[in-house]
Order: structure tokens, then C-alpha cells, then sequence
């Protein structure tokens, strides 16, 4: 029976977002722990009356306190790179002091770590790291997000019945499958001239599936060009016996890109969304 593309296209949502996409607290904690004992070092000149010289004395007896000071400025890397008002370079490196006591005392400062601390605008640096970690996390909403459509299409296969590394196999290269079934794949990958990996690979008895996914909530000349891609993909993939292109793709961004996502439609069986997958397509196509 022949699909609609626009009542396809209605089904379409704008969000996957899982509960933990939006903040990742276990990879927060992790993060945190790391210079825990060295922030409760810190923690002893909140309210300081003498922080410099407090500072001095703490970084003598305790040199590797240093250690945490990128995190409390939200840095990743160990070392700063810093260039004065007077046009001067300072490149601090906070794994091993690279300068005498004095210029990091100018770097505590002049960053404002030093008001932080003496004025006591907290009262604990773990938990302040904890807020610095929670906002360098959001950040990473992007990659996680990436990871959501996956995540998504594989728990479907999974409810299908296949089993990982038995049945379906994840992030699959061309020449792993013609190793594995020995398939010819010269087709999609241009006399192996091109190096291509499906996401997911499907095993049945009768067949075996490369499959692509992707969401994509906002528009762009990308998914013009995604939609080409895959519909050349899927016209070589049905030159090689034995194999079969699936693409689930999903997302509101589509909206400004339809007329290429309905020509590539049109000309391939097996593209599906969100929708589909709910209304048990895996076991359809699957068999």
C-alpha cells in the first residue's frame, strides 16, 4: 500500500529529548569529585582577612591545590593562556606551577577567584563547582542530543527481538559487512573508493539491513543534502542481492526541507519516523 507523504510528514514531532538530556548529574558528580579534597583546601580562605598571603602559605605547604583553579573559572584544560593589559603573555600552567607564587597571586586576582573567596560570596567551592559543572553540562545538550535518535531507534530494535552483536550490530562499516556476509557493496561504496558506516545493521535469515537515523528539529541546507545522499544510497543498495537501506529520520526541521525528503519519499521503500517505529514497523520490515 502506498504512503502519503503529507499525512507522513503530520506525524513528524519536535522533540526526543529523554529525561536525561537536559542535565547529565551523574557525569556532574564524576567531574566534581575529581578535586574535591583540593577545593576543600580552598574552602579555607572563604572570608579570609589576609587572602594573599593565606594563598602563598596554602600553595607552599599544598602545591597541587592548584589543581582546581581552571574548574572554578570553568576550564576545562590545565593550563590559561592570559595576556596582560600591557600586551604581555602568560601561559599558567595549573598542573605544575610554571611561575613563581607572586604570579599566580596576580592570576587569583585579576580573574576575580580572590574576591569570590575573601568577600565570602559563597560558602563552599564544592558546591560552587557543582553549579559550574551543571552549566558546562548543558553545553553539552548538542552531543547528547546527536546520541537521542539512536538511542531511540535501537531500543525499537531491540523490542523487535534482536540482540546486539548477535542479530543487529551498531556503527557497521561497508567493508565489515562484505567481510562478515560476504556481500558485494561496491555499488554504495563507488568500487571502494568511498568509506561508508550504517548505524545500525539488522540480521535476518532473508536479509540484511543497513540502516541510517537522525532528528533533526531545526532547518538547514544540510538536510537538503541528507535527503539527497540517502536517496542515492538507497538506489545503489538495490543493486547489491541480499541487502536493503532503511532510514528513520524524524523532526519539525523537515518542514522547510519536505520537497526533498518527499522526492527521496517517493523513491524509497524504507524510510520511516518516530510514528512508525510506535506503530511496530521494525517487526514489518524486519522479517
Amino acid at each position: 500500500m502506498k504512503r502519503d507523504f503529507a499525512e507522513w510528514l503530520l506525524t513528524f514531532t519536535d522533540s526526543i529529548a529523554n529525561y536525561r538530556y537536559y542535565i547529565d548529574f551523574e557525569t556532574i558528580y564524576k567531574n566534581a569529585e575529581i578535586y574535591k579534597i583540593e577545593l576543600n583546601m580552598l574552602n579555607s580562605l572563604i572570608g579570609s582577612k589576609n587572602i594573599e598571603n593565606d594563598f602563598r602559605n596554602l600553595v607552599e605547604k599544598y602545591p597541587n591545590v592548584i589543581k582546581c583553579i581552571p574548574t572554578l573559572l570553568a576550564v576545562r584544560q590545565s593550563e590559561i593562556i592570559v595576556l596582560d593589559d600591557d600586551g604581555n603573555k602568560f601561559e599558567y600552567n595549573f598542573k605544575k606551577m610554571n611561575y613563581d607564587i607572586n604570579q599566580y597571586i596576580v592570576f587569583m586576582r585579576e580573574t576575580g577567584l580572590f574576591d569570590l573567596l575573601e568577600h565570602h560570596l559563597i560558602n563552599n567551592l564544592y558546591d560552587y563547582v557543582l553549579g559550574v559543572e551543571c552549566g558546562l553540562n548543558s553545553n553539552a545538550r548538542k552531543n547528547r542530543g546527536g546520541h537521542l535518535m539512536e538511542d531511540a531507534v535501537e531500543k525499537f530494535i531491540q523490542k523487535a527481538g534482536f540482540k546486539k552483536g548477535e542479530t543487529y550490530f551498531k556503527e557497521m562499516y561497508l567493508q565489515n559487512i562484505e567481510e562478515k556476509w560476504k556481500l558485494d557493496m561496491s555499488f554504495i561504496s563507488n568500487q571502494n573508493q568511498a568509506t561508508k558506516r550504517f548505524d545500525f545493521v539488522v540480521k535476518t535469515e532473508n536479509c540484511i539491513y543497513g540502516i541510517e537515523t537522525n532528528f533533526y528539529a531545526s532547518g538547514g541546507s544540510k538536510l537538503n543534502e541528507t535527503a539527497r545522499s540517502y536517496k542515492m544510497i538507497a538506489e545503489e543498495a538495490k543493486k547489491v542481492v541480499g541487502f536493503e537501506f532503511v532510514w528513520f529520520t524524524d523532526g519539525m526541521g523537515w518542514i522547510s526541507a519536505k520537497n526533498n525528503l518527499k522526492e527521496t519519499f517517493d523513491n524509497m521503500e524504507h524510510i520511516y519516523n518516530i510514528a512508525n517505529m510506535k506503530n511496530g514497523i521494525m517487526k514489518e520490515i524486519f522479517k
